[in-house]
């Protein structure tokens, strides 16, 4: 297929994910399966969406924009919030925790990498959000972070948090050789409901909520982040662990704060100054 844009009908396996057929009998199947496992779980993980022969291209892209990765050592809450001295000090987001793992932001990936093409693809968003049991999803309005890398180098880690978006899409591009385990915490936060006790009882050691996802280079991965507490465990070998991270939400126009776009990327852009983001709760962000 070269080294050029390519379409993302050549990208997807079609026989598994018919993006361009929906209603058809294998694409009910994908739903209903991811449905189910979403309802018990929280996360579902849409095994080889992206075909063999270009797992080789997807891992060479990610470590192309790598190195334009914001890797600022932040001192972070799982809400990426402001410090705020009122809270008491057993509140979840009174805990200092450091985030060592770096993203590059959506205007340093080029419009032919193939994440770029998955992210915007039309059939794919029909299909997540028949698999989320949504109308429609609406990738980010958010210039940096509607679609990243995560970059999270062997030693770090990616801690406790919350997402800005409600629906998270991942795709591992390259794996590490151990560590860089996907933990989360299902719905452990809800719309109206923080459950502060229950979040900082995670950070404070309970394994009780924890689950864990296994991803392969080139699987998609589902599930809530805005409600489900999680993390990358810490990676380890010589080896470090990309990912995509494909954000959508069930409203057009979302955007980060200006707080949790500087910690993550260094630097805001208008729409986050303009305050244009769009939220469907009143939850910490």
């Amino acid at each position: 297929m070269g080294s050029g844009v390519i379409d993302v009908a050549d990208v997807v396996d079609r026989a598994r994910y018919p993006l361009d057929a929906p209603g058809s009998p294998r694409w009910v199947e994908v739903v209903e399966g991811a449905r189910e496992e979403l309802r018990a779980r929280g996360a579902t993980v849409l095994r080889d969406v992206v075909r063999p022969a270009l797992r080789d291209r997807l891992r060479a892209e990610g470590d192309a924009v790598a190195p334009e990765a914001h890797t600022a050592v932040a001192r972070v809450n799982v809400y990426n919030t402001d410090p705020d001295p009122t809270l008491s000090a057993d509140h979840p987001a009174s805990v200092v925790l450091s985030r060592r793992n770096a993203f590059v932001a959506r205007d340093h990936i080029p419009a032919g990498h193939l994440i770029q093409r998955l992210y915007a693809d039309p059939g794919l968003h029909a299909l997540l959000a028949a698999c989320f049991e949504l109308p429609a999803v609406h990738p980010l309005a958010d210039p940096y972070s509607g679609l990243t890398l995560n970059v999270v180098a062997p030693g770090d880690d990616h801690p406790w948090h919350f997402d800005t978006n409600e629906i998270a899409v991942s795709l591992l591009t390259r794996a590490p050789e151990a560590g860089g385990t996907f933990e989360y915490c299902p719905g452990i936060r809800a719309p109206g409901a923080e459950n502060l006790a229950a979040v900082r009882a995670v950070l404070d050691g309970d394994r009780a909520p924890v689950a864990h996802l296994d991803l392969r280079p080139g699987d998609l991965q589902l599930f809530r982040g805005r409600f489900a507490l999680h993390r990358v465990t810490t990676v380890r070998g010589s080896t470090p662990r990309h990912t995509a991270i494909l954000a959508y939400s069930d409203r057009p126009g979302v955007v980060g704060s200006p707080t949790r776009t500087r910690q993550l990327f260094g630097r805001v852009a208008p729409a986050h100054l303009a305050g244009a983001a769009a939220r469907g709760d009143a939850l910490l962000d």
